[in-house]
Protein backbone atom coordinates (compact mmCIF):
# COMPACT_ATOMS: atom_id res chain seq x y z
CA UNK A 1 0.00 0.00 0.00
CA UNK A 2 1.06 3.16 -0.66
CA UNK A 3 -0.67 6.37 0.62
CA UNK A 4 0.17 10.19 -0.47
CA UNK A 5 -1.01 12.97 1.44
CA UNK A 6 -0.85 16.29 0.92
CA UNK A 7 1.87 16.14 -1.83
CA UNK A 8 3.63 19.38 -3.86
CA UNK A 9 6.14 19.32 -5.91
CA UNK A 10 8.55 22.68 -7.20
CA UNK A 11 10.78 22.52 -9.64
CA UNK A 12 12.87 25.17 -11.16
CA UNK A 13 10.15 27.61 -10.22
CA UNK A 14 7.57 25.38 -11.63
CA UNK A 15 4.60 23.73 -9.58
CA UNK A 16 4.34 20.73 -11.18
CA UNK A 17 2.01 19.92 -9.08
CA UNK A 18 0.19 20.44 -5.38
CA UNK A 19 -1.90 19.04 -2.91
CA UNK A 20 -1.87 15.80 -4.09
CA UNK A 21 -3.52 12.90 -2.01
CA UNK A 22 -4.00 9.40 -3.21
CA UNK A 23 -4.29 6.09 -2.00
CA UNK A 24 -2.64 3.29 -3.95
CA UNK A 25 -4.05 -0.36 -3.12
CA UNK A 26 -2.73 -4.04 -3.10
CA UNK A 27 -4.06 -5.91 -6.09
CA UNK A 28 -4.22 -3.13 -8.32
CA UNK A 29 -2.04 -1.96 -11.48
CA UNK A 30 -2.50 1.89 -12.12
CA UNK A 31 -1.02 3.71 -15.45
CA UNK A 32 0.83 7.02 -15.30
CA UNK A 33 -0.40 9.35 -17.80
CA UNK A 34 0.54 12.72 -18.64
CA UNK A 35 1.71 15.30 -21.31
CA UNK A 36 5.55 15.30 -21.51
CA UNK A 37 6.63 17.28 -18.63
CA UNK A 38 3.83 16.97 -16.87
CA UNK A 39 6.31 14.72 -14.55
CA UNK A 40 4.43 11.09 -14.80
CA UNK A 41 8.58 10.06 -14.18
CA UNK A 42 9.08 12.71 -11.23
CA UNK A 43 6.36 11.38 -9.38
CA UNK A 44 7.51 8.09 -9.86
CA UNK A 45 10.79 8.80 -8.67
CA UNK A 46 9.31 10.84 -5.53
CA UNK A 47 7.29 7.35 -4.65
CA UNK A 48 10.58 5.56 -4.96
CA UNK A 49 12.13 7.87 -2.62
CA UNK A 50 14.86 9.11 -4.92
CA UNK A 51 13.39 12.42 -5.14
CA UNK A 52 12.45 14.47 -1.50
CA UNK A 53 8.85 16.35 -2.65
CA UNK A 54 8.68 20.03 -1.55
CA UNK A 55 6.25 19.33 0.97
CA UNK A 56 3.65 16.61 2.11
CA UNK A 57 4.42 12.89 2.38
CA UNK A 58 4.47 9.48 1.46
CA UNK A 59 3.69 6.44 3.57
CA UNK A 60 4.33 3.15 2.89
CA UNK A 61 4.37 0.26 5.58
CA UNK A 62 7.68 -0.48 6.93
CA UNK A 63 7.40 -4.35 6.11
CA UNK A 64 6.82 -3.95 2.41
CA UNK A 65 9.24 -4.42 -0.14
CA UNK A 66 9.44 -1.89 -2.91
CA UNK A 67 11.04 -2.83 -6.38
CA UNK A 68 12.01 -0.54 -9.45
CA UNK A 69 12.86 -0.73 -12.93
CA UNK A 70 16.31 0.56 -12.77
CA UNK A 71 17.24 2.96 -16.38
CA UNK A 72 20.59 2.77 -15.87
CA UNK A 73 22.27 0.20 -18.35
CA UNK A 74 25.36 0.07 -17.35
CA UNK A 75 25.26 0.13 -13.49
CA UNK A 76 24.95 -3.63 -13.28
CA UNK A 77 28.04 -4.19 -15.73
CA UNK A 78 30.64 -5.78 -13.06
CA UNK A 79 27.97 -8.08 -12.03
CA UNK A 80 26.43 -12.00 -13.71
CA UNK A 81 22.98 -11.55 -14.94
CA UNK A 82 22.04 -13.87 -12.09
CA UNK A 83 23.71 -11.48 -9.37
CA UNK A 84 21.91 -8.76 -11.32
CA UNK A 85 18.70 -10.29 -10.79
CA UNK A 86 19.03 -11.30 -7.56
CA UNK A 87 20.23 -7.42 -6.61
CA UNK A 88 16.48 -7.40 -7.37
CA UNK A 89 16.14 -7.99 -3.46
CA UNK A 90 19.18 -6.58 -2.01
CA UNK A 91 18.50 -7.77 1.30
CA UNK A 92 18.64 -11.36 -0.08
CA UNK A 93 21.94 -11.02 -2.01
CA UNK A 94 23.68 -9.63 1.09
CA UNK A 95 22.70 -12.43 3.10
CA UNK A 96 23.60 -14.88 0.41
CA UNK A 97 27.09 -12.93 0.60
CA UNK A 98 27.42 -12.77 4.07
CA UNK A 99 26.88 -16.46 4.35
CA UNK A 100 28.98 -17.43 1.51
CA UNK A 101 31.70 -15.58 3.24
CA UNK A 102 31.43 -17.24 6.63
CA UNK A 103 31.68 -20.49 5.05
CA UNK A 104 34.92 -20.04 3.10
CA UNK A 105 36.43 -18.00 6.42
CA UNK A 106 39.56 -21.09 7.01
CA UNK A 107 39.07 -20.15 11.05
CA UNK A 108 35.26 -20.82 11.04
CA UNK A 109 34.60 -20.29 15.21
CA UNK A 110 31.41 -21.22 16.94
CA UNK A 111 30.09 -17.67 16.45
CA UNK A 112 30.57 -18.02 13.20
CA UNK A 113 28.23 -20.91 13.43
CA UNK A 114 25.74 -19.30 15.01
CA UNK A 115 25.51 -16.22 12.91
CA UNK A 116 25.52 -19.02 9.84
CA UNK A 117 22.54 -20.10 11.34
CA UNK A 118 20.66 -17.24 11.52
CA UNK A 119 21.36 -16.13 8.22
CA UNK A 120 20.61 -19.74 7.15
CA UNK A 121 16.73 -19.13 8.31
CA UNK A 122 16.42 -15.53 6.86
CA UNK A 123 18.05 -16.95 3.55
CA UNK A 124 15.69 -19.64 3.27
CA UNK A 125 12.33 -17.53 4.08
CA UNK A 126 12.90 -14.98 1.69
CA UNK A 127 12.87 -18.17 -0.82
CA UNK A 128 16.78 -18.31 -1.37
CA UNK A 129 17.22 -21.91 -2.43
CA UNK A 130 14.86 -21.15 -5.17
CA UNK A 131 16.48 -17.43 -6.65
CA UNK A 132 18.49 -18.76 -8.95
CA UNK A 133 15.78 -21.32 -10.44
CA UNK A 134 13.30 -18.46 -9.80
CA UNK A 135 15.61 -15.74 -11.97
CA UNK A 136 16.12 -18.56 -14.35
CA UNK A 137 12.14 -18.75 -15.34
CA UNK A 138 12.13 -14.55 -15.50
CA UNK A 139 15.03 -14.46 -18.25
CA UNK A 140 13.12 -17.39 -19.78
CA UNK A 141 9.64 -15.80 -19.71
CA UNK A 142 11.09 -12.28 -20.89
CA UNK A 143 13.01 -14.10 -23.99
CA UNK A 144 16.39 -14.67 -22.89
CA UNK A 145 18.47 -18.49 -23.02
CA UNK A 146 19.35 -19.63 -19.50
CA UNK A 147 22.52 -20.26 -20.91
CA UNK A 148 23.21 -16.20 -19.83
CA UNK A 149 22.85 -16.46 -16.08
CA UNK A 150 26.45 -16.75 -15.15
CA UNK A 151 27.85 -14.44 -18.00
CA UNK A 152 28.56 -10.93 -17.10
CA UNK A 153 26.51 -8.00 -17.49
CA UNK A 154 29.10 -5.88 -19.79
CA UNK A 155 28.39 -8.96 -22.31
CA UNK A 156 24.88 -8.40 -23.10
CA UNK A 157 23.33 -6.11 -26.21
CA UNK A 158 20.99 -3.12 -24.73
CA UNK A 159 17.95 -5.10 -25.61
CA UNK A 160 19.25 -8.06 -23.41
CA UNK A 161 19.94 -5.71 -20.41
CA UNK A 162 16.59 -3.88 -20.26
CA UNK A 163 15.21 -7.56 -19.98
CA UNK A 164 17.59 -8.71 -17.43
CA UNK A 165 16.65 -5.13 -15.68
CA UNK A 166 13.29 -6.12 -16.05
CA UNK A 167 13.66 -9.47 -14.43
CA UNK A 168 15.19 -7.72 -11.86
CA UNK A 169 12.49 -5.61 -10.79
CA UNK A 170 10.54 -8.75 -10.76
CA UNK A 171 12.10 -10.71 -8.77
CA UNK A 172 11.64 -11.93 -5.29
CA UNK A 173 8.05 -10.95 -4.95
CA UNK A 174 7.95 -7.43 -3.98
CA UNK A 175 4.72 -5.61 -2.38
CA UNK A 176 5.28 -3.09 -4.66
CA UNK A 177 6.28 -2.61 -8.26
CA UNK A 178 7.33 0.72 -9.67
CA UNK A 179 7.72 0.62 -13.91
CA UNK A 180 8.81 3.45 -16.27
CA UNK A 181 8.23 2.41 -19.75
CA UNK A 182 8.46 -1.32 -19.51
CA UNK A 183 8.42 -2.54 -22.32
CA UNK A 184 10.52 0.05 -24.02
CA UNK A 185 12.63 -2.36 -26.83
CA UNK A 186 10.54 -5.29 -25.91
CA UNK A 187 9.35 -7.89 -28.00
CA UNK A 188 5.58 -8.79 -28.73
CA UNK A 189 6.78 -12.57 -26.94
CA UNK A 190 7.90 -10.53 -23.83
CA UNK A 191 5.20 -7.63 -23.79
CA UNK A 192 2.79 -10.34 -23.57
CA UNK A 193 4.38 -12.30 -21.01
CA UNK A 194 4.93 -9.44 -18.92
CA UNK A 195 0.92 -8.26 -19.14
CA UNK A 196 0.37 -12.22 -17.72
CA UNK A 197 2.69 -11.91 -15.16
CA UNK A 198 1.55 -8.05 -14.19
CA UNK A 199 -2.24 -9.44 -14.21
CA UNK A 200 -1.34 -12.64 -12.19
CA UNK A 201 0.72 -10.07 -9.46
CA UNK A 202 -1.11 -10.04 -6.15
CA UNK A 203 0.60 -6.73 -5.36
CA UNK A 204 0.98 -3.25 -5.91
CA UNK A 205 2.24 -1.69 -9.26
CA UNK A 206 2.58 1.36 -10.52
CA UNK A 207 3.36 2.05 -14.11
CA UNK A 208 4.29 4.61 -17.09
CA UNK A 209 3.87 3.64 -20.66
CA UNK A 210 3.13 5.08 -23.48
CA UNK A 211 1.95 2.01 -24.99
CA UNK A 212 -1.87 2.05 -24.72
CA UNK A 213 -2.63 -1.32 -24.85
CA UNK A 214 -0.23 -2.39 -22.42
CA UNK A 215 -2.31 0.17 -20.36
CA UNK A 216 -5.70 -1.23 -21.70
CA UNK A 217 -4.71 -4.36 -20.65
CA UNK A 218 -3.00 -4.67 -17.48
CA UNK A 219 -4.57 -1.58 -15.59
CA UNK A 220 -7.11 -1.13 -12.85
CA UNK A 221 -6.87 2.46 -12.65
CA UNK A 222 -5.36 5.53 -14.53
CA UNK A 223 -3.36 8.22 -12.47
CA UNK A 224 -3.52 11.26 -14.60
CA UNK A 225 -0.95 14.21 -14.13
CA UNK A 226 -2.88 17.18 -15.38
CA UNK A 227 -3.82 20.57 -14.32
CA UNK A 228 -0.86 20.79 -12.25
CA UNK A 229 -2.15 17.88 -10.06
CA UNK A 230 -2.65 14.31 -10.04
CA UNK A 231 -6.28 12.46 -9.79
CA UNK A 232 -6.90 9.04 -9.87
CA UNK A 233 -9.74 7.07 -12.20
CA UNK A 234 -10.87 4.11 -12.15
CA UNK A 235 -10.79 1.99 -15.43
CA UNK A 236 -8.06 1.13 -18.24
CA UNK A 237 -6.89 4.03 -20.63
CA UNK A 238 -9.41 3.56 -23.05
CA UNK A 239 -12.35 4.20 -20.48
CA UNK A 240 -10.10 7.35 -19.39
CA UNK A 241 -9.65 8.56 -22.92
CA UNK A 242 -13.10 8.01 -24.25
CA UNK A 243 -14.95 9.25 -20.64
CA UNK A 244 -12.80 12.56 -21.16
CA UNK A 245 -13.69 13.07 -24.83
CA UNK A 246 -17.51 12.36 -23.84
CA UNK A 247 -17.12 15.06 -21.18
CA UNK A 248 -15.74 17.55 -23.32
CA UNK A 249 -17.99 17.23 -25.79
CA UNK A 250 -20.53 18.04 -23.05
CA UNK A 251 -18.76 20.93 -21.91
CA UNK A 252 -18.41 22.33 -25.45
CA UNK A 253 -22.04 21.51 -26.84
CA UNK A 254 -23.65 24.27 -24.03
CA UNK A 255 -27.03 23.93 -26.05
CA UNK A 256 -28.07 20.97 -26.23
CA UNK A 257 -29.89 18.64 -22.89
CA UNK A 258 -26.98 18.02 -20.73
CA UNK A 259 -29.12 14.72 -19.45
CA UNK A 260 -28.84 13.61 -23.26
CA UNK A 261 -25.12 13.22 -22.85
CA UNK A 262 -25.41 12.11 -19.18
CA UNK A 263 -27.33 9.47 -20.41
CA UNK A 264 -25.01 8.81 -23.17
CA UNK A 265 -21.90 8.70 -20.81
CA UNK A 266 -23.81 6.20 -18.42
CA UNK A 267 -24.77 3.74 -21.40
CA UNK A 268 -21.15 3.84 -22.22
CA UNK A 269 -20.22 2.64 -18.76
CA UNK A 270 -22.63 -0.28 -18.59
CA UNK A 271 -20.80 -1.26 -22.06
CA UNK A 272 -16.94 -0.84 -20.51
CA UNK A 273 -18.43 -2.59 -17.47
CA UNK A 274 -19.59 -5.52 -19.49
CA UNK A 275 -16.91 -5.92 -21.92
CA UNK A 276 -14.78 -9.01 -21.41
CA UNK A 277 -10.80 -8.22 -19.76
CA UNK A 278 -7.98 -10.57 -19.02
CA UNK A 279 -7.48 -9.10 -15.86
CA UNK A 280 -8.77 -11.00 -12.70
CA UNK A 281 -9.81 -8.15 -11.14
CA UNK A 282 -12.50 -7.34 -13.69
CA UNK A 283 -15.02 -8.38 -11.61
CA UNK A 284 -13.89 -5.73 -8.50
CA UNK A 285 -13.59 -3.17 -11.76
CA UNK A 286 -16.79 -3.64 -12.84
CA UNK A 287 -18.13 -3.06 -9.35
CA UNK A 288 -15.95 0.31 -9.23
CA UNK A 289 -17.65 1.40 -12.52
CA UNK A 290 -21.05 1.08 -11.49
CA UNK A 291 -20.69 3.72 -8.82
CA UNK A 292 -18.71 5.96 -11.05
CA UNK A 293 -20.48 9.25 -11.33
CA UNK A 294 -20.64 11.94 -14.19
CA UNK A 295 -18.47 14.25 -11.84
CA UNK A 296 -15.85 12.04 -11.58
CA UNK A 297 -15.32 11.65 -15.38
CA UNK A 298 -12.20 14.22 -16.42
CA UNK A 299 -12.02 16.62 -18.79
CA UNK A 300 -8.56 16.40 -19.87
CA UNK A 301 -5.89 19.74 -20.26
CA UNK A 302 -4.47 18.27 -22.79
CA UNK A 303 -4.18 19.24 -26.86
CA UNK A 304 -4.30 16.71 -29.02
CA UNK A 305 -2.52 17.96 -32.67
CA UNK A 306 -4.80 17.78 -35.68
CA UNK A 307 -3.32 14.78 -37.96
CA UNK A 308 -5.21 14.08 -41.11
CA UNK A 309 -4.13 13.10 -44.33
CA UNK A 310 -6.65 13.50 -47.50
CA UNK A 311 -5.69 12.90 -51.22
CA UNK A 312 -5.48 15.23 -54.35
CA UNK A 313 -5.59 12.39 -56.36
CA UNK A 314 -8.03 8.83 -55.87
CA UNK A 315 -5.48 6.25 -56.32
CA UNK A 316 -6.38 3.51 -59.70
CA UNK A 317 -5.82 0.09 -59.47
CA UNK A 318 -2.61 -0.64 -59.82
CA UNK A 319 -1.03 -0.05 -56.65
CA UNK A 320 2.92 -0.97 -55.93
CA UNK A 321 4.29 -4.48 -57.35
CA UNK A 322 7.64 -5.76 -56.02
CA UNK A 323 8.99 -8.35 -57.68
CA UNK A 324 12.21 -10.75 -56.55
CA UNK A 325 13.60 -8.01 -54.47
CA UNK A 326 16.82 -8.59 -52.93
CA UNK A 327 19.32 -6.81 -50.58
CA UNK A 328 22.46 -7.47 -48.82
CA UNK A 329 23.15 -5.06 -45.67
CA UNK A 330 26.90 -5.40 -44.00
CA UNK A 331 27.20 -8.66 -44.98
CA UNK A 332 23.71 -9.78 -44.28
CA UNK A 333 20.58 -10.72 -46.60
CA UNK A 334 18.29 -8.52 -45.44
CA UNK A 335 15.52 -9.00 -48.50
CA UNK A 336 15.78 -12.72 -50.02
CA UNK A 337 13.65 -12.69 -52.89
CA UNK A 338 10.82 -11.01 -51.98
CA UNK A 339 7.91 -10.92 -53.70
CA UNK A 340 4.33 -9.18 -53.13
CA UNK A 341 1.71 -6.33 -54.30
CA UNK A 342 -0.46 -3.85 -53.03
CA UNK A 343 -3.98 -3.62 -53.94
CA UNK A 344 -6.47 -0.72 -53.16
CA UNK A 345 -7.39 0.13 -49.46
CA UNK A 346 -4.14 -2.08 -48.31
CA UNK A 347 -2.87 -0.62 -44.62
CA UNK A 348 0.38 -2.72 -44.56
CA UNK A 349 1.73 -3.05 -41.07
CA UNK A 350 5.47 -4.42 -41.21
CA UNK A 351 6.34 -6.01 -37.56
CA UNK A 352 8.80 -8.04 -35.97
CA UNK A 353 12.26 -7.41 -34.91
CA UNK A 354 14.23 -7.16 -38.27
CA UNK A 355 13.83 -3.53 -38.48
CA UNK A 356 16.58 -3.15 -40.73
CA UNK A 357 15.01 -5.27 -43.16
CA UNK A 358 11.97 -3.29 -43.17
CA UNK A 359 13.96 0.19 -43.60
CA UNK A 360 15.77 -1.05 -46.19
CA UNK A 361 12.68 -2.04 -48.13
CA UNK A 362 11.36 1.60 -47.46
CA UNK A 363 14.47 2.86 -48.57
CA UNK A 364 14.09 1.44 -51.82
CA UNK A 365 10.71 1.96 -52.63
CA UNK A 366 11.53 5.43 -52.31
CA UNK A 367 14.62 4.70 -54.11
CA UNK A 368 17.09 5.90 -51.60
CA UNK A 369 18.48 2.77 -52.38
CA UNK A 370 19.15 0.27 -55.10
CA UNK A 371 18.38 -3.34 -54.81
CA UNK A 372 20.71 -5.66 -55.66
CA UNK A 373 18.24 -7.39 -57.40
CA UNK A 374 14.41 -7.64 -58.27
CA UNK A 375 12.47 -4.41 -59.93
CA UNK A 376 9.06 -2.69 -58.15
CA UNK A 377 7.10 -0.47 -59.79
CA UNK A 378 4.46 2.32 -58.48
CA UNK A 379 1.52 2.71 -60.28
CA UNK A 380 0.91 5.57 -62.32
CA UNK A 381 -1.50 7.09 -60.36
CA UNK A 382 0.07 6.83 -57.57
CA UNK A 383 2.03 9.72 -55.56
CA UNK A 384 3.70 8.95 -51.85
CA UNK A 385 4.80 10.70 -49.40
CA UNK A 386 7.22 9.20 -47.04
CA UNK A 387 8.27 9.46 -42.83
CA UNK A 388 11.75 8.30 -42.45
CA UNK A 389 13.10 5.94 -39.61
CA UNK A 390 15.83 9.32 -39.52
CA UNK A 391 14.76 12.59 -39.83
CA UNK A 392 18.02 13.78 -39.19
CA UNK A 393 19.11 15.46 -43.05
CA UNK A 394 15.85 17.47 -42.30
CA UNK A 395 16.61 19.53 -39.20
CA UNK A 396 20.54 18.80 -39.10
CA UNK A 397 22.58 22.49 -40.03
CA UNK A 398 19.23 23.65 -41.60
CA UNK A 399 19.38 27.47 -40.44
CA UNK A 400 15.37 28.07 -41.21
CA UNK A 401 12.73 28.74 -38.71
CA UNK A 402 9.37 26.51 -38.03
CA UNK A 403 7.67 29.11 -40.29
CA UNK A 404 10.27 28.84 -43.44
CA UNK A 405 10.71 25.16 -42.89
CA UNK A 406 7.38 24.18 -43.72
CA UNK A 407 7.09 27.02 -46.69
CA UNK A 408 9.12 24.68 -48.54
CA UNK A 409 6.82 21.96 -48.90
CA UNK A 410 3.32 24.51 -48.96
CA UNK A 411 2.13 24.42 -52.79
CA UNK A 412 2.76 27.39 -54.90
CA UNK A 413 -0.46 28.68 -54.74
CA UNK A 414 -1.71 32.90 -52.60
CA UNK A 415 -3.35 30.69 -49.96
CA UNK A 416 -0.53 28.28 -49.21
CA UNK A 417 2.17 30.99 -49.37
CA UNK A 418 1.03 33.35 -46.78
CA UNK A 419 2.68 33.32 -43.74
CA UNK A 420 -0.56 33.20 -41.97
CA UNK A 421 -1.69 29.59 -43.68
CA UNK A 422 1.76 28.54 -42.27
CA UNK A 423 1.21 29.67 -38.69
CA UNK A 424 -2.42 28.32 -38.76
CA UNK A 425 -1.27 24.83 -40.11
CA UNK A 426 1.80 24.98 -37.35
CA UNK A 427 -1.02 25.86 -34.69
CA UNK A 428 -2.89 22.94 -35.34
CA UNK A 429 0.23 20.72 -34.71
CA UNK A 430 0.85 22.59 -31.30
CA UNK A 431 3.52 25.24 -32.62
CA UNK A 432 2.29 28.67 -31.54
CA UNK A 433 3.02 31.68 -30.38
CA UNK A 434 6.49 32.52 -30.94
CA UNK A 435 7.40 28.62 -30.90
CA UNK A 436 6.83 29.27 -35.17
CA UNK A 437 10.25 31.36 -35.04
CA UNK A 438 12.30 28.23 -33.62
CA UNK A 439 15.06 26.93 -35.35
CA UNK A 440 13.95 23.34 -36.51
CA UNK A 441 18.07 22.65 -35.45
CA UNK A 442 16.87 23.10 -31.88
CA UNK A 443 13.59 21.16 -31.91
CA UNK A 444 13.17 17.83 -29.58
CA UNK A 445 12.55 14.47 -31.27
CA UNK A 446 8.42 14.49 -31.01
CA UNK A 447 8.42 17.78 -32.31
CA UNK A 448 10.47 17.07 -35.10
CA UNK A 449 8.41 14.49 -35.72
CA UNK A 450 5.58 16.63 -36.26
CA UNK A 451 7.27 18.56 -38.47
CA UNK A 452 7.74 15.67 -40.79
CA UNK A 453 3.78 14.99 -40.39
CA UNK A 454 2.75 18.37 -40.91
CA UNK A 455 5.25 17.64 -44.52
CA UNK A 456 3.80 14.95 -45.63
CA UNK A 457 -0.03 16.19 -45.01
CA UNK A 458 0.95 19.01 -47.01
CA UNK A 459 1.69 16.99 -50.26
CA UNK A 460 -1.86 15.20 -50.73
CA UNK A 461 -0.56 11.75 -51.52
CA UNK A 462 -2.29 9.15 -52.16
CA UNK A 463 -0.01 6.77 -50.44
CA UNK A 464 1.84 6.85 -47.36
CA UNK A 465 4.72 5.36 -46.07
CA UNK A 466 6.01 5.28 -42.59
CA UNK A 467 8.63 3.89 -40.69
CA UNK A 468 8.01 4.11 -36.98
CA UNK A 469 6.17 7.22 -36.91
CA UNK A 470 5.23 7.16 -32.98
CA UNK A 471 9.26 7.20 -31.60
CA UNK A 472 9.45 10.06 -29.31
CA UNK A 473 5.46 10.86 -29.41
CA UNK A 474 3.27 11.01 -26.47
CA UNK A 475 0.17 9.51 -25.82
CA UNK A 476 -2.05 12.69 -27.19
CA UNK A 477 0.08 12.89 -30.60
CA UNK A 478 0.40 9.32 -30.91
CA UNK A 479 -3.51 8.92 -30.44
CA UNK A 480 -3.97 11.12 -33.25
CA UNK A 481 -1.66 10.06 -35.47
CA UNK A 482 -3.67 7.19 -34.88
CA UNK A 483 -6.77 8.58 -35.60
CA UNK A 484 -5.88 10.36 -39.03
CA UNK A 485 -4.35 7.18 -40.41
CA UNK A 486 -7.32 5.28 -39.67
CA UNK A 487 -9.61 7.92 -41.22
CA UNK A 488 -7.06 8.05 -44.65
CA UNK A 489 -8.82 6.72 -47.38
CA UNK A 490 -5.91 5.73 -49.51
CA UNK A 491 -3.09 3.38 -49.05
CA UNK A 492 -0.46 2.90 -46.10
CA UNK A 493 2.55 1.18 -45.61
CA UNK A 494 3.95 1.25 -42.35
CA UNK A 495 6.20 -0.36 -39.45
CA UNK A 496 5.49 -0.03 -35.90
CA UNK A 497 6.16 -1.80 -32.25
CA UNK A 498 2.67 0.02 -30.81
CA UNK A 499 0.14 -2.92 -30.65
CA UNK A 500 -2.70 -0.62 -30.72
CA UNK A 501 -1.52 1.83 -33.73
CA UNK A 502 -1.04 -1.68 -35.44
CA UNK A 503 -4.19 -3.57 -34.65
CA UNK A 504 -6.60 -0.20 -35.30
CA UNK A 505 -4.90 0.68 -39.08
CA UNK A 506 -3.91 -2.27 -40.36
CA UNK A 507 -5.82 -5.11 -42.66
CA UNK A 508 -2.67 -6.51 -43.46
CA UNK A 509 0.48 -7.55 -41.79
CA UNK A 510 3.92 -8.44 -43.36
CA UNK A 511 7.30 -9.39 -41.32
CA UNK A 512 11.09 -10.48 -42.39
CA UNK A 513 12.22 -13.74 -41.15
CA UNK A 514 15.77 -14.07 -41.91
CA UNK A 515 15.21 -12.21 -45.49
CA UNK A 516 12.28 -13.57 -46.19
CA UNK A 517 8.48 -12.52 -46.43
CA UNK A 518 5.43 -13.19 -44.63
CA UNK A 519 2.68 -11.87 -45.86
CA UNK A 520 -0.89 -12.35 -44.02
CA UNK A 521 -4.09 -10.55 -44.88
CA UNK A 522 -5.48 -10.25 -41.44
CA UNK A 523 -5.92 -8.17 -38.04
CA UNK A 524 -2.48 -7.63 -35.89
CA UNK A 525 -4.37 -9.64 -33.26
CA UNK A 526 -5.48 -12.46 -35.46
CA UNK A 527 -1.41 -12.92 -37.34
CA UNK A 528 -0.12 -13.00 -33.80
CA UNK A 529 -3.09 -15.31 -32.26
CA UNK A 530 -1.99 -17.90 -34.91
CA UNK A 531 -1.54 -16.90 -38.53
CA UNK A 532 2.40 -16.16 -37.90
CA UNK A 533 3.14 -19.45 -36.69
CA UNK A 534 1.05 -21.12 -39.69
CA UNK A 535 3.33 -18.60 -42.01
CA UNK A 536 6.38 -19.70 -40.21
CA UNK A 537 5.62 -23.36 -40.64
CA UNK A 538 4.54 -22.65 -44.59
CA UNK A 539 7.78 -20.63 -44.87
CA UNK A 540 10.62 -23.12 -43.54
CA UNK A 541 8.19 -26.48 -44.95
Amino acid sequence: MIIVNDLSLNFSGQTLFKHVDLKFTPGNCYGIIGANGAGKTTFLRILSGELEPSSGEIIIPDNERMSVLKQDHFQYDAYTVLDTVILGNPRLYEVEREKNALYEKPDFSDEDGVRASELEAEYAEMGGWEAESDASRLIQGLGLSESILHDPMSSLSAKEKVKVLLAQALFGKPDIILLDEPTNHLDLPAIEWLEDFLMDYDGLVLVVSHDRYFLNTVCTGIVDVDYGGIKMYVGNYDFWYQSSQLMQRLIRDQNRRKEDKIKELQEFISRFSANKSKSKQATARRKLLEKISLEEIPMSSRRYPFVGFTMDREPGKEILTVEHLSKTVDGRKVLDDVSFRVNKGDKIAFVGEDEIATTTLFKILMEELEPDAGTFKWGTTITTSYFPLDNSAFFNDCDLNLVDWLGQYTADNAEEGTESFKRSFLGRMLFSGDDVYKPVKVLSGGEKVRCMLSRMMLFGSNALVLDQPTNHLDLESITAVNNGLIDFKGVVLFASHDHEFVQTIANRVMEFVDGKLIDKMCTYDAYIAGAREEMLARLNG
